[in-house]
């Protein structure tokens, strides 16, 4: 894995706000950062996978469920997937106000931000992360591998030149064909 510069100030933000967002484009590393940091937390970590419909069955009674690990750091991942969580989660901290009880990521649609800035004001600390920038890789790799493969993780650390240009012809239909459909 490629430590992403970000690191230090999301610890420093989990240190005081009890939800910490991290928003950005889909493969880009969102998942990986937040198992990063919950390795570097002081205290029990719990994570939910709401594209996994064992997680998301946890949450079927979602308040009963995350009550029962009030002191522990909670990522739930693809946080957008079950938007009616925001005013539980408000409730849970207002009730047991500590740092770093939630990690959620997600990408940063427009329902997701409206959603959270609504219910979670003053709670949460939204950290946008972008692809790899060049003072991350520029120890791995030449500038030449950045510039043309990109900053996506899967296409910046693909084996071969033909093996990244597929990745990113991949992610580019998906994209088209899913997450814009859903901005409208």
């Amino acid at each position: 894995m490629i430590p992403r510069l970000v690191t230090n100030e999301l610890l420093e933000i989990l240190g005081y706000f009890p939800v910490l967002g991290i928003t950005g484009p889909r493969q880009v590393g969102k998942t990986t950062l937040s198992r990063e940091l919950a390795g570097m937390l002081d205290k029990e970590v719990i994570y939910l996978d709401m594209e996994d419909p064992e997680d998301l069955s946890r949450l079927s009674e979602p308040a009963l469920y995350l009550k029962r690990f009030e002191d522990a750091c909670i990522i739930i991942d693809e946080v957008q997937r079950l938007p009616e969580l925001f005013p539980i989660l408000r409730s849970l901290v207002d009730r047991k106000r500590i740092p770093a009880r939630f990690i959620l990521t997600g990408w940063a649609s427009p329902e997701l931000i409206r959603d959270t800035s609504e219910s979670l004001a003053g709670r949460i600390a939204y950290k946008e992360l972008t692809a790899f920038n060049y003072l991350e890789i520029s120890n791995h790799k030449h500038s030449g591998y950045h510039w043309f493969r990109g900053g996506f993780p899967l296409s910046f650390l693909a084996p071969s030149d033909r093996d990244s240009k597929s990745w990113i012809n991949n992610f580019i239909q998906t994209y088209i064909e899913r997450d814009l459909p859903l901005l409208g």
